[in-house]
């Protein structure tokens, strides 16, 4: 005997909410050099342009913690490391590219 199925009224269609995707980045410096102070003058200003309130930066000096260039295996300063969103990417130098520094945060395409 078949059984009487109910309906349930339509929801309504959620908007997609998904959350704001957060670059978490790494700025491997050596101190307070030009290079270093430059590179991280260009990475905020790129983020507050690019990325405004989706970014979160982690300035690593290698003179204080020397063992933490390991872990991205960092051969080169300064080096900036994507960690999220995925893929994990590096850049290496003072940014001062701009379009290879937004191409290599996956922010802008490369032409």
């Amino acid at each position: 005997m078949p059984t009487a199925k109910t309906k349930t009224p339509a929801q309504p269609r959620q908007p997609n909410r998904r959350k704001p995707r957060v670059y978490k980045l790494r700025l491997y410096v050596a101190g307070q050099t030009p290079k270093s102070i430059r590179a991280f003058d260009r990475l905020k200003a790129l983020c507050e342009e690019h990325l405004q309130g989706r970014y979160r930066i982690e300035v690593i000096d290698l003179l204080v913690h020397p063992q933490l260039a390991r872990g991205d295996q960092i051969v080169a300063i300064p080096t900036l490391v994507k960690r999220l969103p995925p893929p994990v990417r590096k850049i290496i130098g003072d940014l001062a590219d701009t379009v290879r520094a937004l191409v290599g945060l996956d922010v802008q395409k490369a032409d």
